[in-house]
């Protein structure tokens, strides 16, 4: 179970005075000093597994100079490739090449990806949560993967919080296709009846006509 962190650090501030009283000038201060990177607590045992995957070629100081480069966004557009590769502890006329190396591995085994630029073919890249990564390939039994190094992991992201190694993964869904709209065809109008004009207006002389006959039928009947 995590502890109280806050609670910790009190005991160890005390602790610390006692051990080396007037210390703090000396110390490197996060909250006095620009130009830190945020990593998790876990990063040695990462980085052993990382190298325990890659086959003999460690990466774990060509990835700890990309988190180093990040600003918490766990992005880092490569831009140098001559610093990054010395960084990383490469030298001679092969580092940058030696470097790039080690990057495309970081990606075939899925810690990183890279998108091309004006820097050439390892201008972006993003860092995956390592967590994540390492989980994946224990659950595909990666040969690479020591099981004493995994549990060790696990071990120690429970002991302190880091529930990522332990909540389930949930990928969301892919969106269904949209249903398709059936057209429905109306049906065609019944026929039209031809409807027969009015006769037209009788006029008052046809209408004496018409009485003066019915008088005289009526005369001789």
């Amino acid at each position: 179970m995590a502890k109280d962190g806050s609670v910790i650090a009190k005991k160890q501030l005390l602790q610390r005075e006692q051990l080396w009283p007037g210390a703090e000038p000396w110390l490197w201060q996060r909250k006095l000093n620009k130009g830190f990177a945020t990593i998790p607590k876990t990063m040695p045992i990462i980085l052993q597994i990382m190298d325990d995957l890659s086959n003999g070629k460690p990466l774990s100081s060509t990835y700890l100079g990309l988190w180093c480069e990040t600003w918490d966004n766990s992005m880092v557009n490569v831009s140098k490739h001559q610093e990054m590769a010395h960084a990383a502890g490469f030298t001679g006329q092969r580092a940058v090449y030696t470097w790039s190396g080690r990057m495309q591995i970081l990606q075939a085994l899925n810690f990183i990806d890279i998108k091309p630029g004006r820097s050439g073919a390892i201008s972006h890249v993003i860092l995956w949560n390592p967590h994540r990564v390492i989980r994946f390939h224990h659950d595909k039994k990666n040969p690479g993967l020591v099981e004493a190094n995994y549990n060790a992991l696990l071990e120690r992201a429970i002991d302190i919080g880091a529930n990522d190694m332990i909540d389930q993964v949930i990928v969301p869904p892919t969106a269904p296709p949209p249903p398709q709209q059936t057209i429905v065809t109306p049906p065609p109008p019944p026929p039209s009846v031809a409807i027969a004009p009015p006769p037209p207006p009788i006029t008052l002389e046809e209408l004496s006509q018409t009485n003066t006959d019915e008088l005289t039928r009526t005369g001789k009947s």
